[in-house]
């Protein structure tokens, strides 16, 4: 899927299947549920998974709590706009031109 057919994705009331967990919190951010991102992250232990848990932290503006999640992400705190971030995550996720988010 690419990056514009993920955001496309956001008028729909359902992520598309297949996405994953994390691009799945990165859908419910999109649409405005915080807490249903946060829910989908808070468990695992990935580094991919720390850094949307930093995202969504620095997002709720705990810049604390998020400074753990970028360390446990093995990434500086990001200082672009939370768009560029939220951007910047998808595509390292898969949300590329050319790639498929539910494999190759």
């Amino acid at each position: 899927m690419r990056l514009c057919d993920f955001r496309d994705s956001l008028s729909g009331t359902a992520p598309p299947d297949g996405l994953g967990s994390l691009l799945s919190a990165l859908w419910y951010d999109a649409k405005g549920d915080w807490k249903r991102a946060h829910q989908i992250v808070q468990d695992e232990k990935s580094r991919d998974t720390a850094w949307v848990h930093a995202y969504l932290h620095r997002k709720e503006g705990d810049l604390s709590n998020a400074g753990y999640w970028y360390r446990r992400a093995g990434k500086p705190a990001c200082g672009t706009s939370l768009e560029d971030e939220w951007e910047a995550i998808a595509v390292a996720l898969g949300a590329t031109v050319g790639r498929s988010l539910s494999g190759p």
